[in-house]
């Protein structure tokens, strides 16, 4: 018997077999996902837009043919004709399942809009960027004296700005004679002076004084995310700061998938290139429109992401990162034309710097992270650790730094969670669990009431809970825990067992009903033994990686630990320590940083010799591939237990006890399988 198509929709990872024939919408609506529609599905409003990939997705265990999807009909050319559709996208009201597919919801088709929590973090910067404004005086031309407006540009910055020489695009040579003498020559230059002594450019002139700004964007190219802060050059404000989720999730929501699709569909790489420079285009545009400017004054841009988002941003196939020795095409900074990036959106001269990477698997977002938090002038042992679906962790001290890199992979963002989502309104990001009663209270996105208090469901308004984010899944395993709803191993128990009737029958396992709008046509969101396993394994490779570091340097315990990023500045230090997804130390010493990695790319948007510094520094920090190491699985297996099976976390029992529980405890339960990682 032939099984009907199998879809699945990204970047909700949610996936379900459909009729053969079923509209894209029906199918989203059917499985739960998060789509748009306001026409009734007679193809007008074009909020149900979706992208479908086509090619083997190993991730996902599917391979789409590209008749996959019915073929366009007279609808979708109509309006496409009419108002237009970008190029590979389809109305999931008239595109319909044949096949087995991947199907992306972009962040405009989605009624429940992301929250991208990577703000710009409030930090004092000296200011030196390499991209300055200079009003000059131009000689006029002179018969008896022949140059060029060129020459006569230079030689004024010359004498007037100690700038010897420059040189400029001929796209600017256009620009140059009307300027001048529109200005009565004189003319506001644009100069971007490189930080390795390379001859100065120019960028831009105006005619006069020009008092419009220039501006920069200092982007952080996640794995997940997108984020983008539009700086002052001038001043160092950030005018806006703005993201997106990075559309490359619908060909693998972590770094290998994405380097296996490339392995395996020809032409895979260059897909994903396209996909992520378009999203950062259209991310320079909402936001230059969102602080009101226009986007011709981005006239410099400054890019950290890990190294397979690095190869891919540059074009580079990243197949190489994908095995042994995960040879980097190459390590050192880049300094180039935003337009070799593919980004038409800003100054069509506009110049990108990207940070050098540290090594095959630690990139130029853990290069950011250290040029932000500067781990080498601490005097305290210092782990700092950035949080995503690759975790970036740094240990060191004046002495030396060390850097490691670890796959946590995407449950931290809230995928790969039952009830999972991004963070948006609506979306659980904060739990709390009597540990008397075993009753819950959550808070959401976009309310500041707790569930349990007046005005509630009022203030959360007409959309209701609608799912759990990545903070929110963390801070429920650890009250479970807390609770005694959950043992060491991770097993939720019964409702006879822990005496709540929320700990329900889930097929052969048990889950903790969080939050239940069932009887009025809601969302029943629980915590599942999935869940908790998803957590399990993404909590100990981020651990794995920070116990690594530590036996290099021969220490047991650290002295300070910095979360950074979103996670950072959206989970207690008591829930990560309870979890058991950092070392333990004093709650005191657990800090947030915010978004370092944004942090880093800004300081190095705004000042040069943070640019020579990263690079002296990155050639100087230890690199420790977990790949390899063969005592990062000991590590991950030990780490595995809540908070851990054989680190006595004696700073966490003063202020959070976790309770004895032991449930399902025959050979095969959770005590057998205590021992058995014991003795392995």
């Amino acid at each position: 018997m032939t099984q009907d198509p199998l879809v699945v929709f990204t970047p909700s990872g949610k996936r379900g077999r459909v009729p053969a024939g079923t509209p894209v919408l029906d199918a989203a609506r059917r499985l739960g996902v998060d789509l748009d529609s306001v026409c009734g599905g007679r193809g007008i409003c074009s909020k149900c837009q979706v992208a479908p990939a086509y090619g083997t997705f190993s991730k996902h265990g599917v391979t789409a043919a590209p008749d996959a999807l019915s073929e366009w009909n007279a609808v979708e050319a109509r309006y496409d004709a009419k108002r237009g559709l970008k190029p590979g996208r389809r109305l999931g009201c008239q595109a319909r399942v044949m096949g087995d597919v991947v199907i992306d919801v972009p962040p405009e088709s989605q009624v429940h809009r992301q929250v991208v929590r990577k703000s710009a973090t409030l930090r004092a910067i000296e200011m030196d960027p390499a991209t300055r404004l200079h009003l000059i005086e131009v000689a006029e031309p002179d018969m008896h004296e022949p140059a060029g407006d060129l020459q006569r540009v230079a030689a004024a910055l010359a004498a007037q700005w100690d700038i010897p020489e420059v040189t400029c695009d001929v796209s600017l040579l256009a620009k140059l004679q009307p300027a001048l003498r529109k200005g009565g020559w004189q003319a506001t230059v644009a100069v971007h002076s490189p930080h390795s002594g390379a001859t100065p450019r120019l960028l831009e002139i105006w005619p006069g004084l020009h008092e419009g700004g220039l501006y920069g964007l200092a982007v952080d190219l996640g794995s997940t995310t997108v984020a983008a802060h539009l700086t002052d050059l001038d001043t160092g404000e950030v005018k806006a700061s703005s993201g997106i989720m990075n559309p490359q999730i619908r060909f693998g929501e972590d770094l290998m998938s994405r380097v296996s699709y490339a392995m395996m569909n020809p032409g895979g790489a260059a897909e994903m290139t396209a996909a992520v420079r378009e999203a950062i285009d259209t991310l320079a545009t909402a936001i230059a429109g969102e602080a009101g400017i226009d986007p011709a004054l981005i006239v410099e841009t400054v890019f950290v992401c890990n190294p397979v988002m690095h190869h891919l941003l540059l074009g580079v196939d990243p197949v190489e990162l994908g095995q042994a020795p995960f040879a980097l095409a190459t390590s050192d900074s880049l300094e180039l034309e935003a337009r070799d990036l593919g980004l038409g959106a800003i100054n069509p001269r506009a110049r990108a710097y990207v940070l050098p990477c540290i090594a095959g698997h630690v990139g130029a977002d853990a290069a950011a992270v250290a040029l932000s938090e500067e781990p080498w002038r601490a005097e305290e042992l210092t782990l700092v650790v950035d949080v995503g679906t690759n975790a970036e962790i740094l240990l060191g001290d004046t002495s030396r730094v060390l850097a490691c890199s670890s796959p946590t992979g995407p449950a931290f963002e809230g995928a790969q969670i039952s009830a999972g989502q991004r963070a948006a309104p609506g979306a659980i990001e904060a739990v709390r669990i009597d540990p008397e009663t075993k009753e819950p209270r959550v808070r959401v996105i976009g309310c500041d009431l707790w569930s349990d208090e007046p005005g509630f469901a009022e203030a959360v308004g007409p959309g209701g809970v609608t799912g759990i984010c990545g903070s929110g899944i963390i801070e429920a395993v650890a009250e479970l825990r807390m609770a005694g709803l959950m043992d060491e191993s991770g097993l939720i128990g019964s409702a006879a067992q822990t005496g709540s009737p929320r700990c329900v029958s889930d097929g052969r396992t048990q889950a903790y009903v969080l939050h239940d709008a069932s009887a009025e046509g809601g969302p029943r969101i629980m915590v599942t033994q999935g869940d908790i396993r998803a957590i399990q394994l993404a909590k100990s490779a981020l651990y794995a990686g920070a116990r690594l570091l530590m036996d290099q340097r021969g220490v047991d315990r650290v002295d300070r630990v910095v979360l950074a990023g979103a996670f950072g500045a959206h989970i207690s230090p008591r829930h990560a320590m309870v979890l058991g997804m950092i070392p333990d130390v004093p709650l005191d010493k657990v800090t947030s940083a915010g978004n370092a990695a944004g942090t880093g790319a800004r300081i190095a948007l705004l000042n040069r010799a943070a640019r020579a510094e990263i690079e002296r520094r990155v050639r100087e920090i230890v690199k420790v591939e977990t790949a390899i190491e063969p005592r990062f699985q000991e590590h991950f297996v030990a780490a595995n237990a809540i908070p851990h099976a054989v680190d006595p976390f004696p700073e966490l029992a003063a202020v959070a006890p976790l309770p004895r529980v032991a449930f399902n405890t025959g050979a095969g339960g959770a005590e057998g399988g205590r021992r058995r990682r014991r003795r392995a």
